[in-house]
């Protein structure tokens, strides 16, 4: 059975959900259904056509699984999706609020050639312009390390912004206009009570963003930043 799109994109979502969860492999349908905006139904008639295909395992609860073929389709899909991302924001100038659904129609269309070009024109990035690792040539994924804005527990010392965990190309507009985006420093000044928002230092300056907001702005060390 050859894989069409739709397979392709469902394995790719059912890997992001596992890639965060290190300690458990297994996702429910219920999430993948959530993440993909289908129906249960919809869901499960995937599913048995992915069982079917040898790309994933199914146990009652427990949830789904994906096989190494399906990890290996699941990777080469994140990887023409981040990579074309990255080449339409530092090559073609587009802003990284407008890049997912155009990053989603273009991936589907070009070869392996075309997508190794762009890595290479784009300077090999390790992250694609959201701050989500991109997978290796030789299918492996890097490890992120990095923690939601919200939740600190230390909000002393200096942080990177690691990722924005949105598609919602409004709020990233926003955040870019108070210059938070994926790499750039900063501190925390303070942190208003039940839940209010947060200020922070970025280069000199304060900057003002809510709590809802602060969730979706992942931080780590500066350390933990570079991927191998």
């Amino acid at each position: 059975m050859g894989i069409s799109s739709a397979m392709q994109d469902y394995l790719a979502e059912a890997y992001r959900i596992a890639y965060y969860q290190p300690d458990n492999p297994y996702i429910s349908t219920s999430a993948l259904a959530e993440v993909m905006g289908v129906s249960a139904p919809a869901v499960t008639r995937m599913v048995q056509r992915l069982k079917e295909a040898g790309y994933l395992e199914h146990e009652p609860y427990r949830g789904i699984c994906l096989t190494p073929a399906g990890e290996r389709e699941a990777l080469a899909n994140i990887r023409r999706h981040r990579l074309v991302e990255v080449f339409l924001v530092s090559v073609m100038k587009f802003g990284w609020h407008e890049v997912h659904d155009e990053a989603d129609a273009l991936a589907e269309s070009i070869s392996d050639i075309v997508v190794n070009r762009m890595d290479a024109m784009a300077g090999y990035p390790r992250r694609c312009p959201h701050g989500e690792p991109i997978p290796r040539l030789d299918g492996t994924m890097p490890r992120v390390h990095d923690t939601p804005l919200s939740e600190l527990d230390d909000d002393s010392g200096d942080y990177i912004i690691s990722r924005a965990n949105s598609h919602d190309g409004d709020k990233l507009a926003y955040l870019e206009a108070l210059g938070l985006k994926p790499g750039i420093a900063l501190q925390i000044a303070e942190r208003a009570p039940f839940n209010g928002p947060l200020q922070l230092r970025v280069d000199g300056e304060i900057k003002v963003i809510g709590h809802e907001l602060a969730a979706l702005v992942r931080v780590c060390r500066p350390e933990q930043f570079a991927l191998p």
